[in-house]
């Protein structure tokens, strides 16, 4: 008479399915982390916007605070409202002809995250450098845009959390942007 042994199979089996549990969680958990992160981040640079006296300020947070609150290398906005429209960039502030930024957006949807040769035309002359970004279309009653986030090196994060937080920070940038008109 012979005896079969299931339980040798069974152990293994077993290992092998716990094993594959394990390496589940530990990417659940860095997902977690990293989408905690990306929370935090998005509402300390909306704390820091909210907190700006007036238009000045709002753009230098933007363009100045934003990329270590974001951790991003590059943040650039193109704003129209009441047929005035500017640019800004860490380099500076410049107007712009209204009806550009109108053709500007027109055509993207709310957010587009996406790897590139070379960054939006928003970034200016530092956008030659940028390998990844992430487009927000800003808008409100009066006014539109485009807010421009880029990275130098690496990998765009996607996903439709991230769409979400970053619609989220440029409705919130849209609302400052209209109560905060230049002087």
């Amino acid at each position: 008479m012979q005896s079969i042994d299931f339980e040798a199979g069974a152990v293994a089996n077993l290992r092998r399915r716990v094993a594959e549990v394990e390496e589940i969680n530990e990417d659940l958990v860095a997902f977690a982390r990293g989408h905690a992160g990306a929370v935090t981040s998005i509402h300390n640079a909306v704390l820091a916007a909210i907190a700006a006296a007036d238009h000045d300020d709002l753009l230098a947070v933007i363009t100045l605070e934003w990329p270590t609150l974001l951790k991003v290398d590059q943040v650039a906005l193109v704003w129209s409202c009441d047929g005035s429209a500017f640019r800004t960039d860490l380099i500076g502030t410049t107007p712009v002809e209204a009806r550009l930024v109108g053709r500007m957006v027109e055509t993207l949807p709310s957010v587009t995250i996406r790897p590139v040769e070379q960054g939006h035309p928003l970034f200016g002359a530092l956008g030659g450098e940028v390998r990844s970004e992430a487009l927000i279309r800003l808008g409100g009653e009066r006014g539109c845009g485009l807010l421009a986030l880029g990275q130098l090196a690496g990998a765009s994060a996607e996903g439709r959390h991230g769409t979400r937080l970053l619609r989220f920070l440029g409705q919130a940038i849209s609302h400052m942007l209209e109560r905060c008109p230049p002087l």
